[in-house]
């Protein structure tokens, strides 16, 4: 089994180590500069990590990469959800499978660029595509699964004017037999909202698998659909995510802690997606308000939240870098996290939320980890230099390099 040494790193406790890989999963982490005669130096089979942080590889646990670059396609919407929607109808009219496979693996190139191996992608079938975006995603899974362990949700719109449940059903199930993973929607978006939630968690639970749901994803406070969801989780036996969650936020205190207990102990996950909820809600009401859900309640009562990038360059936010270090930077400055637990939302708890086994450097973990230019988890929250490597299983897939020139002024304070 080959062996690789990654000498001189240091670990988000300030510890500087080498660690050293077999295969797939890191086999030691030794204190820096311990010898290792199991790695043959003259092979090329070590890498300095001076001025590096290393960790586990960063996780996306809510992206749409069949919708990711289509910004310029439609003129500047009103900013709000209807809007973008109506917006991105327009593009579904003119879509084509290699435009969307095109997209997708520039996205997912720049994903693994900056540090992330797993992603969880929604992806539409309803009236106008049917499955055919997660047919074209589900080629770029295998063309691309040396780099990244892609995860499909079939995103799904409710019934249309004449249609009944049973269509509905079929989209879902179709998706799934088209290779999607998981079963997703937005419930609170249709004619009727109860009726969408639970014909979805329905779906996952005969499939047995994960369900992902865009919940409450409006300022509406009258919407709180999650807590419909957490008296279902316990009952279908299969992993369940609240995505957005965001009229959670716009409850009285006393509410949202009793909502996070029974999210808590259903089992439910959430995931914050701050970018676009900035962008999307609370646009058209005074004072504005920041439109995110209530990260510190959901964690004071045990809840699992990950936070993920969302739509990229797209009508629902014509921004984004597919960096999650640009994910952590808005938790910490609109959901008030510290720059440490932003960087386990967009880590380590992503990595469970979406079901995959711890990663990073420990011994017996799997070798998915990221190595960045920093002194310390703040310096690259709030820096996200460019400069990083990226291993996923044990392989070096990403390396990016800055070669600064020009004058360069030492500042005395």
């Amino acid at each position: 089994m080959t062996a690789h040494l990654l000498r001189g790193a240091h670990l988000t406790s300030g510890e500087r180590v080498d660690v050293r890989i077999e295969g797939e999963r890191v086999a030691a982490v030794l204190p820096a500069g311990t010898p290792d005669s199991s790695v043959d130096e003259p092979a090329g089979s070590s890498t300095d990590l001076t001025g590096y942080l290393l960790a586990g590889a960063f996780v996306e646990p809510h992206a749409h990469l069949d919708k990711v670059f289509t910004a310029a396609r439609v003129p500047t919407g009103d900013g709000t959800l209807a809007g973008a929607m109506a917006g991105y109808q327009t593009i579904l009219a003119d879509a084509s499978d290699a435009d969307v496979q095109s997209r997708a693996r520039r996205a997912l190139r720049t994903l693994v660029a900056n540090g992330t191996t797993a992603v969880r992608s929604h992806v539409g079938c309803g009236r106008l595509l049917g499955v055919r975006a997660v047919l074209s995603l589900v080629a770029v899974r295998e063309d691309l699964r040396d780099l990244v362990d892609l995860e499909l949700v079939a995103h799904v719109g409710g019934p249309g004017p004449g249609e009944t449940w049973r269509v509905h059903r079929r989209r879902l199930t179709d998706a799934l037999d088209a290779g999607a993973d998981g079963v997703g929607g937005n419930p609170s978006n249709e004619a009727d909202p109860v009726a969408a939630l639970e014909e979805c968690v329905a779906v996952a639970a005969e499939r047995g698998v994960p369900v992902d749901l865009h919940i409450d994803e409006t300022s509406d406070a009258s919407m709180l659909l999650l807590r419909r969801l957490a008296v279902l989780a316990p009952q279908v036996g299969v992993p369940v995510t609240a995505s957005h969650c965001v009229s959670l936020g716009f409850q009285d205190p006393g509410v949202v802690a009793d909502v996070a207990a029974e999210v808590a102990a259903a089992g439910v996950s959430v995931v914050t997606l701050p970018a676009t909820n900035l962008y999307l809600q609370g646009r058209h009401t005074w004072p504005r308000p920041r439109g995110l859900t209530a990260v510190d309640a959901l964690l004071a009562a045990g809840v699992r939240v990950a936070a993920g990038g969302d739509n990229v360059r797209d009508p629902f936010n014509p921004a984004g870098r597919l960096d999650p270090l640009e994910t952590a930077s808005l938790a910490v400055t609109a959901a008030h996290q510290s720059p440490e637990r932003a960087w386990s939302m967009i880590g380590s708890d992503a990595r469970a939320v979406i079901g995959h086994p711890p990663a990073g450097p420990v011994p017996g973990a799997r070798a998915d980890l990221v190595a960045i230019r920093a002194d310390s988890v703040g310096d690259a929250v709030a820096l996200a230099s460019a400069e990083r490597l990226v291993w996923r299983a044990g392989r070096l897939v990403a390396r990016t390099a800055v070669d600064r020139s020009g004058p360069v002024h030492e500042v005395t304070g």
